[in-house]
């Protein structure tokens, strides 16, 4: 037992490691089973009570790909040619001629489009400034500027996209970009083909809408407060016009400017947590941030885990008729701030109504104010943008405009003056990242994004519950053929064997989990393989041991000699397997790494659990005189 100690010990310590990282997939799918089970007002509550730890055990559970739990997988790809076309500032039919000649190469071709469409203007003998940029740009000049605008088309369209599928509201989605031009998104739980089209697809809205004032604000919170904790409310919000009226007579407030009703909400840090959330049910999961010497702003925040909930709240009837009709909500396109190891994100309150929208804006772009050496973002309008620009903010000069993409705020700069000619100045960005998403945003709004979906793979929820019961039934039908036979003909060394085999299994789930890995369907014929080289593994050792035994040794120095001439044979095998599934998880793609990666995790478990854990038993069952049959 001595000499085993520190490996008994590490044995140990592996098999509650692994209990300790399956466990939330275990809460998981009691959660998911239970919340199955309710319907209505019931499912509801369930969630409001469970739904952080729900959000947590989801996150850290074992995730299932997409052949497993239904779902789509879309692979969009910029249309390199339609930007050239909606670019270009004058269309004439040489233009076309040469468009379309462009298109017929760039079907049987993987040339890059944009030097195809370059050499055509040359055999033509026609400067490419004709139709883009500035007459005395060269076509290098052209080019150059026309590979920049496509590589930012696919930055616009990652943007737009993930934004969307954020509001969509589906679990754990998957954005990626592949090459230059492509995304891959995966939706898991998705089937609806026409809405993910035009979800992916779709022009992206942008808008330009005022914020509604923060003393307006305040005063619909705390109806929505008072409301939830039961309290009776005095000043009734439910008219527009009468709100607007009150707001005409001076706030009370405090020395930070907020509603004296807000301000209050600070002395409930003092109380216990719970009395706080009785109290000021909304504002516990809704909070301010009064700024410094500026007071409220208007903005409330919440922590990511807690948007659901908020949302859930604004959507009750009753709670509705608490809101000025002309009074919308949006939360902020990314997390305001992080505290805590909480993401949190900013909830506008703004008019329903949008003074603008982006189809005015011709230009966007970020840059660096040399005064200042601070990020910025001049924005440019056309004539038509440029004349309600100039009423809408010389009548709301120090009021906050909210620019929203896709029901997403973005930014919400003040207005310091009235802006003539369209030429405006956004000011406030931290970073030059910031400047530089809200230039995208900008964008989106003024070009179509040129995507197109060029592959798209539908997975059904019954298909993917198929796959997942087919692979449980073979792997438990392999698992328990396996045993048997183990059991059958190595009698009490093949039930050993079966022990290290439950737990390699044990080990390769709780490594997929612990390193957040997805498990598909390939991944499952991967785990199978797995059992099968652990027991053969235990195969060579015993017949070793077996022959050792015939020559006349103790049991003891046959199980010492059997591991000991064994070790070389299996560690080759299992190194070359090792190193094929490395070369198909770094060459291969989606199925193909699924398989790959539990086959590596499957490989280094089976050898540790059938060299180690298996040695250890025995020494432990010889040193206590403990029979050992080897069939």
């Amino acid at each position: 037992m001595k000499k085993n100690r520190g490996k008994l010990i590490f044995i140990v310590a592996s098999i509650l490691l692994s209990f300790y990282f399956l466990y939330p997939t275990y809460k998981d799918y009691k959660f998911t089973k239970e919340l199955r089970a309710l319907v209505g007002e019931d499912s509801v509550k369930y969630l409001d009570q469970n739904e952080a730890a729900m959000r947590e055990a989801r996150i850290k559970r074992v995730k299932l790909g997409l052949d497993l739990q239904g779902g789509m997988r879309v692979v969009l790809e910029v249309n390199v040619l339609k930007l050239l076309e909606d670019v270009a500032k004058s269309k004439d039919s040489l233009f076309e001629s040469i468009l379309n000649e462009t298109k017929a190469v760039a079907t049987t071709t993987d040339q890059d489009i944009i030097n195809v469409f370059q050499s055509k203007f040359q055999a033509r003998e026609v400067r490419m400034s004709r139709y883009y940029g500035n007459i005395r740009d060269t076509d290098n000049d052209v080019v150059s500027r026309l590979k920049s605008e496509s590589d930012n088309a696919i930055d616009r369209a990652m943007e737009i996209v993930r934004n969307r599928v954020d509001q969509y509201g589906v679990s754990e989605p998957s954005i990626q970009k592949q090459g230059g031009t492509r995304i891959i998104v995966e939706l898991p739980g998705v089937s609806k083909e026409s809405e993910v089209r035009q979800l992916l697809q779709g022009t992206a809205l942008l808008e330009f809408k005022l914020l509604i004032e923060p003393e307006i604000a305040s005063k619909v919170y705390e109806s929505i407060d008072k409301t939830l904790a039961g309290k009776p409310i005095i000043d009734s919000t439910s008219d527009t016009s009468k709100n607007i009226a009150k707001e005409e007579k001076p706030v009370k407030s405090d020395s930070t400017g907020l509603d004296s009703s807000l301000a209050q909400i600070p002395e409930d840090q003092a109380k216990s947590e719970e009395q706080a959330k009785k109290e000021h049910p909304f504002f516990a999961l809704a909070t301010t941030l009064p700024q410094q010497d500026r007071g409220w702003n208007g903005e409330l925040y919440t922590a990511e885990e807690n948007k659901a909930k908020v949302m859930r709240i604004l959507d009750r009837p009753e709670i509705k008729r608490l809101i000025p009709s002309d009074m919308g909500f949006v939360w902020s396109g990314k997390q305001s701030f992080i505290a805590e190891g909480k993401k949190y994100y900013a909830l506008y309150a703004v008019k329903r109504v949008p003074e603008l929208t982006g189809s005015v804006i011709v230009n966007a772009r970020a840059t660096i104010d040399p005064t200042y050496n601070k990020p910025i973002v001049t924005m440019e309008m056309n004539d038509e943008g440029s004349r309600d620009w100039a009423r809408i903010t010389g009548a709301n000069v120090n009021k906050r405009i909210a620019i929203i993409m896709d029901n997403a705020c973005f930014s919400a700069p003040n207005v310091q003056q009235k802006i003539i000619g369209g030429n405006s100045q956004i000011t406030g960005m931290d970073n030059v990242d910031e400047a530089k998403l809200l230039e995208i945003v900008l964008k989106a709004g003024a070009l179509p994004a040129p995507v197109d979906i060029i592959q798209q793979t539908t997975v059904g929820p019954s298909l993917g519950e198929d796959s997942i019961r087919q692979g449980i039934f073979s792997s438990l039908l392999a698992f328990g053929l396996t045993m048997l036979f183990m059991i059958f003909y190595y009698r009490i060394g093949g039930t050993m064997a079966d022990i290290a085999l439950l737990l390699n299994l044990l080990f390769v789930l709780a490594v997929l989990a612990g390193f957040q890995g997805t498990l598909t369907l390939p991944g499952i014929a991967g785990i199978i393989l797995t059992m099968a080289v652990a027991v053969d593994a235990n195969v060579l050792i015993y017949e070793r041991i077996r022959e050792e035994s015939v020559t006349g040794k103790t049991l003891s120095a046959a199980i010492d000699v059997g591991y000991s001439k064994a070790f070389t044979a299996i560690f080759d095998s299992n190194v070359t397997t090792f190193i094929t599934g490395v070369i198909l998880y770094q060459f291969g793609s989606g199925p193909i790494q699924g398989f790959a990666l539990t086959l590596m995790i499957g490989i280094v478990a089976s050898m540790f659990s059938a060299i180690v854990i298996t040695r250890v038993i025995f020494d432990i069952m010889t040193e206590r005189g403990k029979s050992i049959s080897f069939g």
